[in-house]
């Protein structure tokens, strides 16, 4: 007997159940019609009318109503064709063309084997914890306050302590009976022919149990608490239980919640799938160190339709962007495909959670942008098209890039999708005179600020070159601030997707007097705005400013502030400039009115962006304060909270403390 059952190892039934949807199997016995997620159909085993018999191929089962039978692909074939369980297998696995398994006594022991290394990887994953919750893991316990991981959280997430010494964990698992030929195979100790002592692998790091799809620990990652120590993260070596490449963090508790109907998402590292997580986003998953591979990608389409992958806004985040289209592109089908959200510069999950809550990450993950949109915007973001040659290579670069997407009907709706992109972007661009209509002459600073040339065409020069376009900026298509879900949601139309009063009056003043931004470029590139739309319309005024170049003084107002507006709603920002206006309920801040003289609307913009300045130190030091009071509960830790509050609430609304404002502009003294 134990010879049949280990003949077929777990990790091959596995793959069986992969290659094999349920509804693959039971439909050629059962027809089967779409219901929403599942499948339904006439039960096989009693004779109905009104279909009971439901197929789920996310959860992998079939389950009858009608007779109470329940099962996989394997029970199946057994209940319907009289099969016993080595027949069921081999049957499937000719129709999944997968070799069988040789059936060998050393088989039989190496499934043995990963039995006892999962036990040997449990004991570890156990002490990690233990010493974690010990007086040995109070550091580690601070940075996890640090980062916002509450213990709750350290015990849903199983987190752990791997002491500084170099033999407490072999000491352990040899107190509990473990070989060090097991911890050496369980990727547990440094070992080797010049190593004459196999020591501990973690050492004073943070652990991250990493499980399996049945939510079984197989290995650990592990982040180092020293400032210099190197590497920062480092991860269990493969092992008979774990292959990198082909898995990935919070797998199984990803899988449980995409079967809920919770959108399935792709960070970059363990704490920020712990920050999705607590925002509500369970079923967010990480890959082990690499670059998202073919396997890993097989796994959350299992998952989801179109996961979404979120990446950092900087150049790494970029590449990372691009080489995740590249493994993709030659794997998506009809309906199988992804999304890329991009976060702000500079930023993780974790900053955005931990800055702008659940609202933000709505906002974030909404905004999403499809395949191929990204891959547009990799072709067509730093290779001009200004001569008919660069223009003929970027049609050759678009052919071959979607030459690799194996799928034939993807793959014709690629080429005609960016047939019509390519005829856009190569098209004269429309004259001023024709933009302009019954108005007619030139607009302010004499330039085309209409944005209707691809960024290509139209890259700044001279002292305004360093303020070059980010890519979501850079296409040659109006830039799309954010996906149609995303603009009807409830989030953006509701008082928690409001602009701060801080950062819509600053926008306002620089599209009222844009000739601000000539000498104060840099201090709108410098700052950071909390609200998603507030930094996009932020980057946009820069973007066309840096293009077309702010001019050098006021000169007429009223023309510039209408042509600034013109070049952003030619790109598409029409909402954004309207919803950022409708914050301002008052005409308090005078200097940021376009009626305003310009020594007014010069001190205005000076106060507004101090203020804004000394806010985010506040929100610096109040999460310092925050979490000195978290780890010593002392009456100067409190005082200290007390204090940053305090000065907090004595700035909300200093915008309209400017006194003696609006003498420039033929107003008198006025104290608000």
């Amino acid at each position: 007997m134990l010879r049949i059952t280990m003949r077929f190892s777990a990790q091959f039934l596995d793959e069986l159940r992969a290659r094999l949807p349920v509804s693959e199997v039971v439909g050629r016995r059962v027809k089967l019609k779409k219901a929403g997620r599942e499948w339904k159909g006439l039960s096989p085993f009693n004779k109905e009318k009104t279909p009971s018999f439901t197929v789920n191929d996310q959860k992998g089962f079939y389950h009858d109503f009608s007779s109470g039978k329940h099962g996989n692909i394997f029970d199946f074939v057994m209940e319907t064709e009289g099969l016993t369980f080595p027949e069921a297998v081999e049957r499937l696995a000719r129709e999944a063309g997968m070799p069988l398994p040789k059936v060998s006594h050393e088989d039989e022991e190496r499934e043995q084997r990963r039995k006892t290394l999962h036990d040997v990887v449990e004991l570890a994953a156990k002490f990690f914890e233990a010493t974690l919750a010990s007086r040995a893991g109070a550091r580690a316990r601070g940075y996890l306050a640090d980062r916002g991981v509450d213990p709750s959280t350290q015990l849903q997430f199983r987190l752990g302590y791997a002491p500084p010494e170099r033999f407490a964990l072999k000491e352990h698992l040899g107190k509990e009976g473990v070989s060090v030929e097991d911890m050496v195979a369980a990727g547990l100790l440094i070992s080797g022919d010049d190593i004459p002592v196999p020591f501990d692998r973690f050492r004073d790091r943070v652990i991250f149990p990493i499980a399996d799809l049945r939510g079984r620990v197989i290995a650990f990652g592990g982040r180092t608490l020293e400032k210099d120590a190197q590497p920062k993260y480092l991860n269990s070596p493969e092992t008979p239980l774990f292959h990198k490449g082909a898995t990935l963090y919070n797998i199984a508790n990803a899988r449980a919640a995409a079967h809920k109907g919770a959108p399935v998402v792709a960070v970059e590292g363990y704490v920020d799938v712990i920050a999705m997580v607590s925002a509500g986003f369970e079923a967010t998953v990480a890959p082990l160190g690499t670059a998202l591979t073919a396997e890993q990608l097989a796994l959350v389409w299992k998952m989801a339709d179109e996961p979404v992958l979120c990446f950092d806004g900087d150049t790494a985040g970029r590449r990372a962007a691009y080489r995740a289209v590249d493994i993709a592109l030659p794997l998506i089908r009809p309906g199988k495909s992804l999304r890329f959200a991009t976060l702000p510069d500079g930023n993780d999950p974790d900053d955005l959670v931990r800055t702008g809550g659940r609202a933000a990450a709505v906002e974030l993950i909404e905004a999403a942008k499809p395949l191929a949109d990204v891959l547009w915007m990799r072709e067509t973001e730093s290779n001009p098209c200004d001569t008919p040659e660069r223009r003929a290579a970027l049609e050759a670069r678009l052919g071959e890039v979607t030459a690799t997407i194996s799928d034939e009907t993807v793959r014709k709706y690629y080429r005609q999708d960016f047939g019509v992109r390519l005829r856009n972007l190569l098209a004269p661009a429309p004259s001023r005179q024709a933009q302009s209509g019954a108005r007619g002459g030139r607009s302010w600073g004499e330039r085309n600020w209409s944005g209707s040339r691809s960024w290509n065409d139209r890259k700044p020069q001279g002292r305004f070159a360093r303020y070059a376009a980010p890519p979501s900026l850079a296409s040659g298509t109006p830039y799309l601030v954010a996906s149609p879900q995303l603009a009807a949601s409830a989030v953006h139309r509701g008082h928690r997707g409001a602009i701060p009063l801080r950062e819509a009056l600053i926008l306002q003043t620089a599209l009222n007097h844009p000739w601000l931004l000539h000498d104060h470029l840099e201090d709108l590139s410098g700052i950071e705005f909390r609200h998603p739309d507030a930094e996009k319309l932020k980057l946009a005024l820069i973007d066309v400013a840096a293009d077309r170049g702010a001019g050098d003084g006021p000169h007429d107002q009223a023309a510039a502030g209408i042509v600034m507006r013109e070049a952003l709603i030619q790109r598409g920002f029409a909402e954004q400039i309207t919803r950022a206006e409708k914050v301002i309920t008052t005409v308090s801040v005078w200097g940021a009115r376009p009626e305003a003289g310009s020594d007014d609307a010069l001190m205005t913009w000076k106060q507004l962006i101090a203020l804004h300045r000394q806010w985010h130190s506040l929100l610096r030091e109040l999460k310092d304060a925050e979490q000195a009071l978290g780890r010593e509960t002392t009456e100067s830790n409190y005082s200290w909270l007390q204090d940053v509050k305090a000065r907090m609430s004595a700035g909300d609304g200093t915008e309209a403390l400017i006194e003696g404002f609006g003498v420039a502009s033929g107003r008198g003294v006025q104290n608000v």
